[in-house]
C-alpha cells in the first residue's frame, strides 16, 4: 500500500525542523545542478531545440507552417505532463523514489538519443525521436518537480526554492539560445544523417550524465524530505482529492494567464524582423537578453520572500509585470530592441518567481508532482494558443500594437484572480508556517509517510 502522512498540520510539522544555512545551500546546489543538466538534455529546450528547428528548415526545406505543425505534434507529450506527474506520485521505481526516475529515465532518454543517432533521418524518424525523448524526459522532470516542491513545502522555503528553480532553468534556456545557433551552424556543413548523429549523441551524453547524477544520494537533500503519498491506491480517489483542493484553481489560472501572452512569440519575432529588419541571430540574442534579465529580479525575490508575505510580492510583482511589453512600442531599431529587452526582462522576474512560489504552496500533499507537471503542461498549452491568438491579431488588427494591448489586458486579469487565493496561504513569508484553513492532507485514514531509502 502506498502511504502518506495523515497529520492535519503536516506542513507545519515538517517546517518545525529548521534547516541550517549550510544544509539549505547544499539542497539548492543539488537541485540547481539537476535542473540545469536535465534542461540541457531536453529536446524541448536547451541545446537541442533550436538546432532541430533549423534542421527542419535547412535540411528538409520545410516551410514555416510545416515547422510549426511539426512542433505542434512533437509537443503532444508536453500537453499530458500531469499524467507523468501523477505516475511519479503513485509509483516508486526500485524503491528509490525520485532518484529511481532520474536514473531509469535519464538512461532511457540517452538510449533513445543513441538509437536515433544511428537511424537514417527522415521527417518521420525525427518526429519519433523528439516525441519518444520528450516522453522519457518528462519522467525525469516529474521527479525533479515533485522533489523540489516537496522540499519547498515541507521546510517552508517555497520562495527560495522558486528563486533557485527559476535561475537554474534560465541557464539552459539562455545557453540554448546562444549556443543552439552555433551548434546548428556547425551541423549545416554536414549531410543530414551525419548532422542528426552529432546532434543526438550530444543529447545522449547529457542525459547519461543525468542518469549518473541520479545515483548520488546526498543526505542533506534526501534525509530532509518526507515522502507523503496517498493510501487509497485508487487513481480516481487521488484525482478527486486533487480536484477538491481549492488552492489549485487560482494558482493554475494565474499561471495560465501569465503564460498566455499573445504578443511574446511569433508576433514579436515578425515585428523585429519585418519592421525593424532584425536577423535570425538578432532574434536569438534578443531572447537571450530577455531571459537573462529576469535573473536580477529573481534574486530580488529571493531576498524579499524572507522578509515580506507572499501576498505583497504577488500584488506588486503583478503590477510591475502588467506593462511588460509596453516599452517595445517605443523602439524603432534593432539596437533599441536590444536595449528594451533589459527592462522587459526585469519587469517579469518577481511575478514569475511569486507565481511559482504560489504553485508550490498550493500543492495538495502527496500530489506535488501532479500539480507541478500540470502547471508545466498548462504553460505549453497557454503559450501555443496565446501565440495563435497573437498571430491572428498581428495579421488582422494593426500589427504588433494590437498584440501588446491584448497581452497587457490578459495580465490585468491576474489581479482579480489574486483575490481567489486563500488568504492564509499567502499571508506569511518564507520560513513562517502558514496557518491553513483547509486540510493539508485528505480525509482518508493513513499512516506516517516514509523517507526515501
Amino acid at each position: 500500500m502506498i502511504r502518506r502522512s495523515s497529520a492535519p498540520n503536516a506542513v507545519e510539522d515538517h517546517a518545525a525542523s529548521r534547516l541550517s544555512r549550510t544544509v539549505r545551500l547544499r539542497i539548492f546546489i543539488y537541485i540547481g545542478i539537476l535542473i540545469v543538466l536535465s534542461g540541457f538534455g531536453s529536446p524541448s529546450g536547451g541545446l537541442l531545440d533550436i538546432p532541430i528547428s533549423f534542421f527542419l528548415k535547412n535540411k528538409f526545406h520545410l516551410t514555416a507552417p510545416e515547422v510549426a505543425n511539426f512542433r505542434l505534434l512533437a509537443a503532444i507529450p508536453l500537453y499530458l505532463s500531469c499524467v507523468f506527474g501523477f505516475i511519479r506520485d503513485t509509483w516508486n521505481p526500485f524503491g528509490m523514489r525520485d532518484r529511481g526516475y532520474i536514473v531509469m529515465f535519464g538512461a532511457l532518454t540517452a538510449a533513445v538519443y543513441g538509437i536515433f543517432a544511428f537511424t537514417p533521418v527522415t521527417y518521420t524518424t525525427l518526429l519519433a525521436a523528439v516525441v519518444l525523448s520528450t516522453t522519457t524526459c518528462l519522467f525525469v522532470a516529474s521527479a525533479q518537480n515533485g522533489l523540489t516542491s516537496m522540499i519547498g513545502q515541507q521546510h517552508v522555503m517555497s520562495g527560495q526554492i522558486s528563486t533557485v528553480w527559476n535561475i537554474a532553468i534560465s541557464i539552459p534556456t539562455i545557453a540554448g539560445l546562444l549556443m543552439g545557433g552555433i551548434l546548428s551552424s556547425a551541423l549545416d556543413h554536414q549531410d543530414a544523417d551525419q548532422a542528426a548523429r552529432i546532434l543526438f549523441l550530444v543529447g545522449a551524453a547529457i542525459m547519461a550524465l543525468v542518469a549518473i547524477y541520479g545515483t548520488w544520494r546526498p543526505p542533506e537533500v534526501f534525509d530532509n524530505v518526507q515522502f507523503d503519498q496517498t493510501t487509497s491506491g485508487s487513481p480516481l480517489n487521488d484525482l478527486k482529492r486533487l480536484m477538491q483542493h481549492w488552492p489549485v484553481y487560482p494558482a493554475l489560472l494565474i499561471w495560465l494567464l501569465w503564460n498566455f501572452a499573445p504578443g511574446t512569440a511569433t508576433p514579436l519575432q515578425y515585428h523585429l524582423q519585418n519592421t525593424l529588419h532584425a536577423t535570425d541571430a538578432h532574434w536569438g540574442q534578443w531572447n537571450a537578453l530577455f531571459s537573462a534579465f529576469f535573473i536580477p529580479t529573481f534574486l530580488l525575490f529571493g531576498v524579499l520572500c524572507r522578509r515580506l508575505p507572499l501576498k505583497t510580492l504577488l500584488f506588486w510583482g503583478t503590477l510591475a509585470a502588467i506593462p511588460q511589453l509596453v516599452p517595445l512600442l517605443f523602439i524603432h531599431s534593432v539596437t533599441g530592441a536590444m536595449i528594451a529587452a533589459v527592462p522587459v526582462g526585469l519587469m517579469g522576474g518577481v511575478a514569475t518567481a511569486a507565481y511559482l512560489d504560489l504553485t508550490i504552496r498550493s500543492c495538495p500533499r502527496g500530489l506535488q508532482g501532479t500539480m507541478l507537471m500540470m502547471s508545466g503542461g498548462l504553460l505549453v498549452i497557454a503559450a501555443r494558443f496565446g501565440d495563435v491568438l497573437g498571430t491572428n491579431l498581428y495579421d488582422r488588427y494593426g500589427g504588433f500594437a494590437a498584440c501588446v494591448i491584448a497581452t497587457t489586458a490578459v495580465y490585468v486579469l491576474i489581479l482579480p484572480v489574486l483575490l481567489l487565493v486563500p488568504r492564509k496561504l499567502i499571508a506569511t513569508a518564507d520560513g513562517e508556517p502558514p496557518k491553513l484553513d483547509f486540510p493539508a492532507s485528505s480525509k482518508a485514514g493513513a499512516v506516517p509517510g516514509s523517507v526515501e531509502s
